[in-house]
Parts: C-alpha cells; structure tokens; sequence
C-alpha cells in the first residue's frame, strides 16, 4: 500500500498483543524483520515496541501466533483513514 505523502505516523497500522493470551512463543518477535516486536522478561511475553515500524497492509505475523494473541485494525478503516489524509493534504 502506497503512503506516498502521508507520514507513517499518522496511519494507525500496527498489531496489538492481548497480553491475557500470550503464551510467549516468541514467534512474533522472531519473524518480524522491522524490529516492531520487543520482549518482555518480566512478564515474559511479546509485546509491541515499535508500532510504526510495522509495514501497513502487512500482517504476516498474526496467522503465525499459536495463541490467537495478535490483532490489527481493519484495513479498510485503515486505507479511509490515508485517503482522508491525502484529502486533507496533510502529508
């Protein structure tokens, strides 16, 4: 998906952990190669540190989780937003 003229920001693309079904396989931070999972020792499970890493559109790690824990926002609400964005000229 082109953001061309919409900063990165602004687009609210990025997976969330529902930390109550995390089992803290660790699959997520292994695959994503944009860094945008960190881990937390303490808790011991994933969690997300850095959202807007997260290429939009993409969502190759959800399927992978064993535990269902990892979720993103609709993509159409998503690709309103930009369009809106776009609109706006706020880019």
């Amino acid at each position: 998906m082109m953001l061309k003229s919409v900063p990165r920001e602004k687009v609210p693309w990025f997976p969330t952990i529902d930390p109550a079904k995390c089992d803290g396989c660790r699959v997520c931070v292994d695959y994503c190669n944009y860094a945008v999972y960190g881990w937390d020792e303490d808790a011991g499970r994933a969690n997300v540190i850095r959202p807007f890493g997260c290429v939009v559109g993409c969502s190759g790690c959800q399927p992978l989780c064993p535990a269902g824990a990892i979720s993103f926002p609709d993509i159409e609400a998503v690709q309103a937003v930009i369009r809106r964005l776009r609109e706006e000229g706020d880019g």
